[in-house]
């Protein structure tokens, strides 16, 4: 059996790894599935353990890389997938009850992607009901229960890509792919001490997932490494005659930096006090302290005044009610486990088309502003949350997701989370990086060089 150290190595370790014959994609699958099926219960971490498909997709990767026909640094690694995205013939229950039967009969293109790039799908993980559209007001708003923090199984994930952000934290699967639309890739990024990206929009086909809201909806990886989130997106980047909004270029891996210098970076002020913990900004400030030796040119800046919850909750909410329609029309909206998750989803109907379009121009004037700010910084930084995960039996809250991110998902930005410390009762905290539309590799240069000066990203979560 291999050990826990091989199950806890980024992809760029397990690649190489499985490229020279080190590690068989079988006994590493098998190993994955085996941990997958013991911890990622107690976690409420997977909806569906996909064995059978596993394992014939890992025999499959032995043949060909035994065969001489490599196909790259994803080849032979196993992951896993939030419960939003088609998978042919498995269940896409969408995190609700309702639906813990639903099923389609064609892969989602991410989906594809990473088969044809060699990766090997073990689980449908655990995600919020429906994303989280309704904003539900606590952690047990899952088809799996509570997911649980595995640096305390008493605190929360994070959502709505909870089970992605805990099964990657776990050692549970190379890696992960989780959907943001408010924060939902960076957020449980940020709890559970892993690295998570959000891509430009359109970076990623949207094909065979749940849509939350269609203009802000993005895919991304949840990885061990900022490397890693590379090569997932280079994997599953390009245009789909499938997804109208998907960029016509591909991501692409450009030269790694050594350093930042020459770099000048945005560093966004938050009221800590009002909305997050001194052990937060204790630690972003001491992450500051590392961009600053790499040569980076740090500058404090102050985000655009501007109504951003507000906008984003009439976008998503009425483009969220559209969506939903069939659910809500034959009742199954009432089954979801989180009655304020029913009231929300519902209330988005009543959501006049006037102000839809306002929030609309609103958002197209907080484009013109940030695109000021890009000509003045290479990239913004912030903290990716304010607070530590909550506890499981808290009410669930929005104070902790930043405006940084929130604007981002508005717009479209790359963005961020990478592990920089932890807060208050051990727990992790983490750095964000924004950049402008299309600069994805800027964000990836700026979070790695930090992560190469730190170890953070390589702490690992007590036994469960």
């Amino acid at each position: 059996m291999l050990s826990e150290y091989i199950l806890f190595s980024p992809v760029t370790f397990l690649a190489e790894r499985i490229r020279l014959r080190d590690i068989s994609p079988i006994e590493l699958t098998e190993a994955y599935l085996q941990r997958l099926e013991r911890i990622g219960p107690k976690l409420n971490a997977v909806v569906t353990v996909t064995r059978e498909l596993a394992t014939r997709e890992a025999r499959e990767a032995e043949r060909e890389i035994r065969g001489g026909r490599y196909r790259g640094p994803l080849h032979g690694i196993p992951y896993g997938a939030k419960d939003l995205l088609a998978t042919r013939g498995i269940p896409t229950t969408w995190g609700a009850p309702p639906l813990r039967d639903q099923t389609f009969d064609f892969d989602a293109t991410t989906i594809q992607r990473l088969r044809q790039a060699g990766a090997i799908l073990i689980g449908k993980l655990a995600m919020m009901e429906m994303a989280g559209v309704g904003h539900y007001r606590y952690a047990s708003a899952s088809i799996t229960g509570a997911p649980l923090n595995p640096w305390d199984p008493q605190r929360y994930t994070g959502g709505s890509s909870s089970g992605s952000g805990s099964t990657v934290t776990a050692g549970l699967a190379g890696f992960s792919i989780g959907s943001e639309t408010w924060g939902s890739i960076l957020t449980p990024a940020s709890f559970c001490g892993i690295t998570g990206l959000r891509p430009t929009f359109g970076r990623a086909s949207r094909h065979g997932a749940m849509s939350l809201a269609w203009s802000m909806d993005k895919l991304g990886p949840m990885c061990r490494s900022v490397e890693d989130c590379a090569i997932v997106l280079a994997a599953i980047s390009g245009a789909d005659p499938a997804d109208e909004g998907t960029l016509p270029e591909p991501f692409e891996i450009e030269r790694w930096a050594e350093d930042l210098r020459g770099v000048r970076i945005g560093i966004v002020r938050e009221d800590y006090r009002r909305h997050g913990e001194p052990e937060v900004e204790k630690g972003f400030r001491a992450a500051l302290e590392i961009l600053k030796t790499l040569g980076a040119d740090l500058v404090p800046v102050d985000l655009p005044a501007f109504p951003y919850d507000a906008v984003a909750e009439t976008i998503v909410a009425s483009e969220a009610a559209a969506y939903f329609e069939g659910l809500i029309a034959d009742g199954r909206i009432r089954r979801l486990a989180d009655l304020a998750q029913q009231a929300g989803i519902l209330a988005g109907q009543e959501i006049r088309a006037v102000d839809y379009l306002k929030a609309m121009r609103l958002r197209r004037r907080l484009r013109d502003n940030f695109s000021g700010l890009w000509g003045k910084f290479a990239v913004l930084v912030g903290p990716a949350s304010l607070t530590v995960a909550p506890r499981v039996t808290e009410e669930v809250h929005d104070l902790y997701i930043t405006q940084l991110v929130v604007a981002g998902n508005l717009l479209g930005l790359p963005g961020i989370s990478v592990p920089c410390g932890f807060g208050k009762h051990s727990l992790p905290i983490a750095l964000s990086v924004v950049g402008p539309p299309l600069k994805d590799f800027r964000v990836l240069q700026v979070a790695r060089c930090y992560q190469d000066a730190t170890d953070w990203h390589l702490r690992r979560p007590p036994e469960l």
